[in-house]
């Protein structure tokens, strides 16, 4: 039996088997716990192309070396946190978190991928690790709440925090990506989804750009509705320079757009409802979708924007970048690579400059605002 290949190209998401020392091994080298010699390993770019024939046994292979060095890699910045911040509830439970899933992934170390029943196990084991984790976004953002409304924040520690943040959630991103692809093709009876029967686990090799936006559009519309009995309208313009009068469809990941997309019309009808209330005449959210030869550009007219959502348009090469105009509003662009093969994904790693980031003195900041009020130089004394 012969099994197709795992991914499409995004670019061959996953199944490459990482040539690395055991976890012991390697730590016995560096003279550190376990988990934290995974550190000193990069993991490698899940766009890197794997096996002709990749299966569950080859997923498996894969998933069993390059989870644990994510989930270390992370859980090593995590110790670097301030220790009030690590102290909180909220921290300490996403810690524990991560801890039991590396755990449970370092059981699977010296399994055979010919032993069907501990495959199948561990497709189970990936199941309840994806279930566990289904919380970590609130639940860290909740710990640095209570930090902040505890001890309050400088703007040092507010900086190494906010340099964590973007590191923690794009790392959870990215091991979210690989635990739901093993899962939605492996973990039931049923391969196929019969809702999008084209998908290769969470990945569409023709994601209808237009689709997802207008899909994000009608769900935000419906919170719209309910909350301010009204919804500006949607205004939407295509342009396919790369193949004229064809729909727009790249290789990408449809929850990832339609994240972002969600979240931008959520902000911009509550920017556009709020700003018109007095008014009561609601312009409405214009939306520029262009596909090129190298790049895809979603432009939105809208109020504010999320983080996060920046952090799913770049995990593969992507961004999402705001301009704003007083008086006028704010434009979001969203960019996507056009070509599978540049989406590469982008992977915080622990290293000597990360390290630096969260352990050097910061100095006092080079650049002022003057006082708008000049001093009264009298009251100083000549030395």
């Amino acid at each position: 039996m012969v099994c197709s290949p795992l991914f499409p190209s995004l670019s061959a998401l996953a199944l490459r088997g990482a040539t690395v020392f055991t976890a012991d091994e390697r730590a016995s080298c560096q003279g550190c716990s376990s988990w934290e010699g995974l550190t000193y390993f990069l993991p490698p770019s899940a766009s890197q192309r794997g096996s002709d024939n990749a299966c569950e046994k080859t997923s498996f292979m894969f998933l069993r070396q390059e989870l644990p060095v994510r989930l270390a890699n992370i859980m090593k910045e995590i110790s670097l946190l301030p220790d009030n911040l690590l102290k909180t509830p909220s921290v300490q439970l996403v810690q524990s978190w991560y801890v039991q899933s590396l755990q449970e992934i370092l059981d699977f170390k010296d399994k055979s991928a010919e032993d069907s029943e501990a495959v199948s196990c561990f497709t189970d084991t990936v199941i309840t690790i994806r279930n566990r984790h289904n919380d970590v976004i609130p639940t860290m953002a909740q710990g640095v709440i209570e930090y902040k409304d505890h001890y309050g924040v400088d703007p040092v520690t507010s900086q190494n925090v906010q340099y964590f943040l973007d590191r923690f959630f794009m790392s959870r991103i990215s091991i979210r990506m690989l635990l739901n692809q093993h899962t939605l093709l492996f973990g039931g009876k049923i391969k196929d989804n019969p809702a999008h029967p084209k998908h290769i686990g969470s990945i569409d090799p023709k994601c209808s750009v237009v689709e997802v936006i207008q899909d994000g559009y009608e769900n935000a519309k419906t919170l719209c509705d309910l909350y301010y009995m009204s919804c500006p309208e949607l205004v939407l313009e295509e342009q396919n320079v790369k193949s004229p009068g064809q729909p727009m469809q790249v290789v990408y990941v449809p929850s990832h757009l339609y994240y972002m997309v969600f979240e931008l019309f959520k902000n911009a009808m509550r920017a556009t409802m709020e700003h018109h209330a007095d008014r009561g005449i609601y312009p409405p959210i214009h939306v520029h979708v262009t596909l090129g030869n190298e790049d895809l550009t979603v432009k939105a007219g809208f109020g504010y924007g999320l983080p996060i959502s920046r952090l799913y348009a770049q995990y593969f090469q992507g961004d999402l970048k705001l301009y704003s105009l007083e008086g006028y509003g704010t434009d979001a662009v969203i960019f996507i690579k056009a070509l599978s093969t540049e989406s590469v994904e982008r992977l915080p790693v622990y290293n000597k400059s990360a390290w630096r980031h969260y352990t050097a003195n910061h100095e006092a900041d080079d650049w002022c605002i003057p006082s708008s009020e000049p001093k009264d130089m009298t009251t100083f004394r000549s030395v």
